[in-house]
Parts: structure tokens; C-alpha cells; sequence
């Protein structure tokens, strides 16, 4: 008996790790496409919700779409509404896995080629390269959650007639809810409720439980997975939580709807099956996948019509806190590195708009001065909260699109750093308002820093040739007027001391300018970067290039 418990354990385990493992190959085998295919179908929420189930089912991890929307959010590429469609098509997602678990471990009942597909996989990871590498591990996933379903079925095989459908909780109200709550410590233990539909599975088709024990238990282990969400609204980011929230409230009305419908939905099958003649091997996993999918399908379908009073909902539970320009750097998303560039990214975005309000007002207003201090002060915390955060990213050249990304961002925060730097040399401000020509050139950057500011809105923003033209007009007005200053010192028609400032103060304007055209490139490398098309070594190679003559520039 300990041996079949350990068996059976065993088996859970085993699929976890083929989950975890098929996770990662898949994740690999798509990547940047994976998050491209968000990016561009998430314009409403209903093709949020579609792009949210098709990419959950093609690299077999909620999470993994989760935390790609809630980065999405962060970066201001999506707002929280459409982001709202993702995630709940994301719960469709995960019925996927069982899908393929009830038609080829059941049904089809192709364990047996489950080793020899391992084997495959394996020599695949090993002496693969790229593709064929990341194809090797998605096999042996996908074996291993077979191999996984065989030890289970083996463990439980000896508790038939032992362990029955009366040894559990019956179809009453309080029976159901116990049933619901098992559901919810299966996936609490497991972390996956992707495991606990195949062990519900496995103890159907062993008789141990009938099809209304299993369907309950179903619907708590998707009420289980608001454990994880639940514990993301605790000391997250504000995407962070309002999503857990968002996680956790409609989980918790789709299981409320399952409970309703699994009584009209258990009898209606029932009836289908007696009409169609004797139940064949996986039929009864087949209905119970169907009414998993079926569910969260209507779940998705009843809330979606309502997503901007949901979305708003979600907003007063999780109100903004913390500092509002790096609210949406969130540790948790340092673990996929493309999440957290984004995240960063949208803060970034956020500073160099405060940047730029700063910049428009020192340069426009009578008083410059005036709660200028204050304003640096902000400024400085947020770029080494920004600083600090990106400093903790970690890519690999190997992942070519996040490592370029991941260098544009330090580019665009060095310029950040230096154009904060540029605002406290107030002497320089002050001398602009003492020459007309100065105060010609300082119009001018103030418009072209109010116009970067109309660009950050827009998704994404376009490339600022009007920066390079305006940095090429003011080194050439530096030249003349360093050269008029000087001649003017020396036929004494002005000061030498006013000369000096003035040649200070055009110096001050070009590094400006210049600053605001490295910034902008680079955090337009930063987002287009994530668009590529084309081939993907020619892309690798051009932002490489790129990259390299950044570096001479800025130096």
C-alpha cells in the first residue's frame, strides 16, 4: 500500500516536472514570437481574450501569458482593460493541457511510446542546436507528463474497490463545497491546476470518484489558482495586484457559475451517453475536460461585455501607491527578463515625460527656479529607483531582442541621468534670459521638448529627425557664437566675464539637445526592437551594429 501511495506521488510529481520542462521548450522554441503575438492582437478585449487562449495553449503556462500582459501594462503598451482580455483567455489556455492529456493519454492511450519519445527528446537537448534544442526539451515534457499519468494510473489501480466514490463527500450542497475545497488544496499544494485535472483524471478512470465528484473538484482547482494571484496583490506593483485582484474575483464568480451548471451539464451528458450506446475508454476524462473548457469559456464570454466598469473595479481595489513614476517595476517580473525590460521601459517613459515637463518649464517660465529643486529631487529618486531595477535585469546575447533592448535601456538612462544633471546648473538658465539669440534657441528646445512629450504618448512613438536636425542647428550656432563672444571680448563691447557665461550658456543648450536625441533613439530602439520582422539574424546583426555605434557617439 505505501508502495502504491508512493507510486501514485510519484506520478504527480513526474507530470509537474514534464509540465515545467514543456514550459520551458515551448517557451524557448517561440521566442520572441510569443510575445509579438500578444503585442499585436490585444486591441480590444475580446481579441485580448483570443490571443490570451492561443498563446496559453502554445507554450502551456498562464503564468508565462500573465506576466508578459501585466509587463505589456507596465511599459504603457496596453491598458489594464485590454490587458484584462489576455488573462482571462489565459484560464481557456490552460484547459488545453488537459485536452491533451484526456485524447492522447486516455483515448488514444499512447503511453507506450511515451519512453522512446523521451529518449528522442533527450538526444535532441543534448546535441541539438537552437531549434532542435528547444524542440528536444518540449519532448521529453511532453513524454514525461505520460510517463507521469502511467504511474499514477499504476499507483491507483490498487485502490480499486478500496478506495470508492463513498468514501468521498456526495453530490449535496456541503458535499459539493467539500468537494470544491479539496480542488483548492490540490492546486495550493501542487502549484499547478494543470496536475490536479490529470490526477482527478486518472481517479475517475479508476473509479475511485464518479464524473459530479471530479467536476467539483475541477472547478476548486480553479478556484486554487488565485492562491498565487491572491499573494501577487500583497507588496506588488499596481499592475501586479490589480491583475491578482482581477484573478482572484473572476475565478471565484466562474466557480460560483460551474457549481450551477454542473448539475444541468452532469445530466445532459449522462443522457447523451446512454443514447450513444456503452461509455468507451476516455470518455468520462473527455466530459469532464469539456466541462472544464466549457466554464471558463462561458466565464470569459459573461464578464467581457463588462470589462471597462471591471477594469475600474479592479483600479479602486488596487489604487496607485509608492512612487507614481517606478510604480510598475515589480520585482516578481525580474524573472522573465522581457517583462521586467518592459516594466522598466514604461517607467523610464514616465521620467523622461517628467523630464520634459521640467525642462519646458525651466526654459519658459518668468521664475525657473521656482519648485525647480523640489522637482530634481523626484527626478533623482525615481532614475536610481529605474537605475537600480534595470541594474537587476539579467539577459544573455544568446537572446538577442532582450539584450538589445536590455542595452538601449542603460543607453536611454545614462542620458537620462546626464539631462537631470544638466537642470540643477541653474547659472546657465538664468544667463539664457540675458541675449535674444539665447532666448530664440531656448524656444526652441522648450517646443521640441513639449513635442518629445506628444511623442511618449503615442504607440510607438516615431522616430525624432526633427531632434537631429535641431542638434546639427545648434552646434553650428555654437561655433558662431563662440566665435562672435570672442570678438566681442576682444574689441571689449562686452564683458569677458558675459562672454564666458554666454558661451557657457549655448554650450548648456547643444548638450541638451543632444541629450533629448540619444534619449529619444534609444528608447526608440527599446520599443521597436520588440517589433522585428524579417529575418532574425539579419535583426540580431543590425542591432548589434547599432548598439556599437551608440557606444562612439555618446562617448
Amino acid at each position: 500500500m505505501i508502495v502504491d501511495i508512493a507510486r501514485t506521488l510519484g506520478g504527480v510529481g513526474v507530470f509537474l516536472v514534464g509540465m515545467a520542462i514543456l514550459t520551458e521548450g515551448l517557451r524557448a522554441l517561440s521566442g520572441d514570437r510569443f510575445r509579438r503575438f500578444l503585442a499585436a492582437r490585444t486591441q480590444t478585449p475580446w481579441r485580448g481574450a483570443l490571443a490570451g487562449a492561443t498563446a496559453t495553449a502554445a507554450v502551456q503556462s498562464s503564468s508565462a501569458t500573465t506576466v508578459t500582459a501585466v509587463g505589456f501594462v507596465g511599459a504603457g503598451l496596453l491598458t489594464f482593460e485590454q490587458a484584462l482580455g489576455v488573462i482571462f483567455g489565459a484560464n481557456i489556455g490552460t484547459t488545453a493541457t488537459g485536452w491533451i492529456v484526456a485524447l492522447v493519454g486516455f483515448k488514444l492511450q499512447l503511453a507506450a511510446l511515451a519512453l522512446p519519445l523521451l529518449f528522442v527528446g533527450a538526444v535532441l537537448r543534448l546535441l541539438g542546436r537552437g531549434p532542435a534544442r528547444a524542440l528536444g526539451w518540449s519532448l521529453a515534457g511532453f513524454a514525461l507528463l505520460f510517463v507521469g499519468i502511467a504511474l499514477m494510473q499504476d499507483g491507483m489501480a490498487a485502490f480499486q474497490g478500496a478506495v470508492t466514490p463513498e468514501s468521498f463527500p456526495g453530490a449535496s450542497i456541503l458535499g459539493l463545497l467539500q468537494l470544491v475545497g479539496i480542488g483548492v488544496a490540490i492546486t495550493i499544494v501542487t502549484q499547478s491546476s494543470s496536475a490536479g485535472v490529470a490526477t482527478a483524471m486518472v481517479a475517475l478512470g479508476a473509479g475511485a470518484i464518479d464524473f459530479t465528484q471530479a467536476a467539483a473538484m475541477v472547478i476548486g482547482m480553479d478556484v486554487g489558482t488565485t492562491f498565487t494571484a491572491a499573494l501577487a496583490t500583497v507588496g506588488g506593483s499596481t499592475a501586479m495586484r490589480r491583475t491578482g485582484w482581477a484573478h482572484v474575483i473572476y475565478n471565484l464568480m466562474t466557480g460560483a457559475m460551474a457549481l450551477i451548471l454542473l448539475g444541468p451539464y452532469t445530466a445532459a451528458t449522462e443522457s447523451w451517453f446512454s443514447m450513444a450506446g456503452a461509455e468507451q475508454a476516455g470518455d468520462a476524462q473527455m466530459r469532464l475536460v469539456a466541462f472544464h473548457t466549457l466554464f471558463n469559456l462561458l466565464g470569459v464570454v459573461a464578464v467581457l461585455p463588462f470589462a471597462r466598469p471591471f477594469a475600474r473595479l479592479m483600479m479602486r481595489l488596487a489604487p496607485e501607491r509608492g512612487p507614481v513614476l517606478t510604480g510598475g517595476l515589480d520585482d516578481r517580473l525580474l524573472r522573465d527578463p522581457p517583462a521586467a525590460i518592459d516594466a522598466a521601459l514604461g517607467a523610464l517613459r514616465a521620467i523622461v515625460d517628467f523630464e520634459m515637463e521640467t525642462l519646458r518649464h525651466a526654459l519658459v517660465a518668468p521664475k525657473p527656479e521656482a519648485g525647480l529643486e523640489s522637482r530634481l529631487a523626484v527626478m533623482d529618486r525615481a532614475l536610481d529607483d529605474a537605475s537600480a531595477y534595470v541594474d537587476r535585469i539579467k539577459t544573455e546575447p544568446a537572446d538577442r531582442t532582450a539584450h538589445t533592448r536590455h542595452l538601449a535601456l542603460l543607453h536611454a538612462l545614462d542620458h537620462a541621468h546626464r539631462l537631470a544633471h544638466r537642470f540643477s546648473q541653474t547659472e546657465r538658465l538664468d544667463t539664457l534670459r540675458t541675449d535674444e539669440r539665447l532666448r530664440r534657441m531656448a524656444g526652441l528646445l522648450a517646443r521640441a521638448a513639449e513635442g518629445m512629450r506628444t511623442r511618449a504618448e503615442q504607440n510607438p512613438p516615431p522616430p525624432a529627425l526633427d531632434l537631429d536636425r535641431l542638434r546639427g542647428v545648434f552646434r553650428r550656432q555654437r561655433r558662431r557664437f563662440r566665435a562672435r563672444a570672442v570678438s566681442d571680448a576682444a574689441t571689449d563691447r562686452v564683458d569677458l566675464e558675459d562672454s564666458l557665461d554666454r558661451m557657457d550658456a549655448v554650450r548648456w543648450l547643444h548638450r541638451v539637445v543632444y541629450h533629448l536625441w540619444r534619449l529619444d533613439r534609444h528608447l526608440s530602439r527599446a520599443v521597436e526592437t520588440d517589433r522585428v520582422t524579417g529575418s532574425t539574424a539579419d535583426a540580431a546583426a543590425r542591432g548589434h551594429r547599432e548598439a556599437a555605434l551608440s557606444v562612439r557617439e555618446d562617448l
